[in-house]
Parts: structure tokens; C-alpha cells; sequence
């Protein structure tokens, strides 16, 4: 895994990065934050269900971010709790479930699992993915409205349609080897028979590659770049995530677990 990030910060910045494999996927990695040529500390700090974030402050300058890994899928499941179900039935900022009743409506007394299978089915088929078509503020509803986006606005209406159907759901952030066009990932966990299951409305990279880097109610929880102070600009974003072995063919209709 690999991902290089280019700002311009014109005054300093108070910034939050999401960009590293959450706890025990990580076998060997290295992680630099250089501004005008000089290292720039940043400290980690554990979020929700193992993310693994860094905050750095960054003086005014150009900033090259890079981060590399070898990974391996961890021993244990992700660390999750019996108020989970109940924390991510809530509507959210990017995913108002409670706006989204009426166009749930279709899925209404489906037993949970029937309700993902075609809640996932008619994202991915009503969807255009065109990079460009929305913006950082967009949520579900307007994804809804315009049916167009990319992986995080197919995220956010399948987590809205599903939490507005009664299914707990959820954001993951990941590396996503196979992915075209590459970058990071957004995809749902929806919790299904005591347990969270992934799915991928855009049916752009194969599940079982995935490597999780942060899990919350949506992208105000996953964002690989928060800016807490200051005034900075994203140059570039180059990420890499290659398998070891061939990638694996999904079918969708098929249940998949992610560390």
C-alpha cells in the first residue's frame, strides 16, 4: 500500500490524517510528513474500531506526505460493540437516513438481509460513477437527486437507504487493490445476522482485497485529510494498493467479512 499527498499550506495548519491500515493489518510501514524539505512530526492517535490516526501541525510551505505498507488481513475481527446497532441506525451528516423515508420506501417489511441485497443492487444500477459530479459537502439526498457520483456518494446513499429501512450501516475507508480509477476507497458494512458484512454499490474492486484504514457514520469520520485550523490546499493524491497474488473475481451476491 502506498499514498503520497501534495498540499500547499498558506498558514499553519492543524491537520488529521486517515491514511494508514487500521490496527493489526500493518507487517512493516513507514510514514513521513516533510514541509520544504524538513520532517514534520505527527503523533497517532486510536479512533473507533481501530483506525489509526495522525496530527501534525504544518507551517506554511510545501508539503509532501508519503506512507508505504506491507499488510496482512489481522487474526481478530475489528473491535466493535453492542451499541454499534444502534449507533449506526442514527442518521448522520453526509447520510440524513431520516430525509431518505420515502425513497426507502420500496425496501419497507423486507426481512434485513433481502433489504441489503437490493438496496445495494438498486444503488449500483441507478448510479452513474462520473469523478467531478459532486462535491465535498454533498450528501445522500443530493446524490438521490442527481444519481450520480463516486464511491463515497454510492456509500452514503446505501448507508442512508439502509439505515432508513431499519439495517444498521456503516462507512469504511480502505485501500482497495484493483480499483480503476485508483484511489481510496469508500464502501458499507451493514449489520446483517449479529454480524457486519461489507458491500460495494460501485462494483469497482474485488471485497475480499480490501484493507480497512477508518470505520464511522460516514466520510465526516473517514476523511483521509481533516483541516482542524489553519488555511491549506490538496495539490495532488497518488494511491497504490497492489495484491500479492491474482485478484480474486467477486460475486456480488455473496457474503464478505472485513478485518
Amino acid at each position: 500500500m502506498q499514498a503520497v499527498i501534495a498540499l500547499r499550506v498558506d498558514e499553519e495548519a492543524d491537520v488529521v490524517l486517515s491514511i494508514v491500515p487500521a490496527q493489526g493489518w500493518v507487517v512493516d510501514e513507514h510514514l513521513q510528513v516533510v514541509v520544504d524539505g524538513r520532517a514534520v512530526s505527527a503523533t497517532e492517535h486510536a479512533d473507533a474500531h481501530g483506525a489509526r490516526l495522525h496530527r501534525a501541525i504544518l507551517p506554511r510551505g510545501a508539503v509532501r506526505i508519503t506512507y508505504r505498507a506491507d499488510v496482512a488481513p489481522p487474526a481478530v475481527p475489528v473491535p466493535s460493540d453492542e451499541m454499534d446497532p444502534v449507533r449506526y441506525l442514527r442518521p448522520s451528516r453526509y447520510a440524513p437516513s431520516d430525509e431518505l423515508h420515502d425513497a426507502a420506501s420500496p425496501f419497507a417489511g423486507l426481512p434485513p438481509r433481502e433489504t441489503v441485497k437490493r438496496v445495494t443492487a438498486w444503488v449500483g444500477d441507478t448510479l452513474s460513477y462520473e469523478p467531478g459530479s459532486s462535491g465535498p459537502t454533498d450528501t445522500a439526498v443530493d446524490t438521490l437527486r442527481t444519481r450520480r457520483g463516486v464511491c463515497r456518494d454510492y456509500a452514503h446513499l446505501t448507508v442512508g437507504l439502509l439505515r432508513a429501512s431499519g439495517v444498521p450501516a456503516r462507512l469504511v475507508s480502505a485501500f482497495a487493490p484493483g480499483l480503476d480509477p485508483m484511489d481510496f476507497h469508500a464502501v458499507v458494512e451493514a449489520f446483517v445476522d449479529g454480524r457486519w458484512e461489507v458491500l460495494d454499490a460501485t462494483r469497482l474492486a474485488p471485497r475480499d482485497h480490501l484493507v480497512r484504514i477508518a470505520t464511522g457514520r460516514d466520510a465526516a469520520d473517514t476523511a483521509f485529510l481533516t483541516t482542524l485550523s489553519g488555511a491549506l490546499s490538496l495539490e495532488s493524491l497518488e494511491v497504490t494498493a497492489v495484491a500479492t497474488g491474482d485478484l480474486a473475481t467477486d460475486d456480488y451476491t455473496r457474503t464478505v467479512l472485513l478485518r
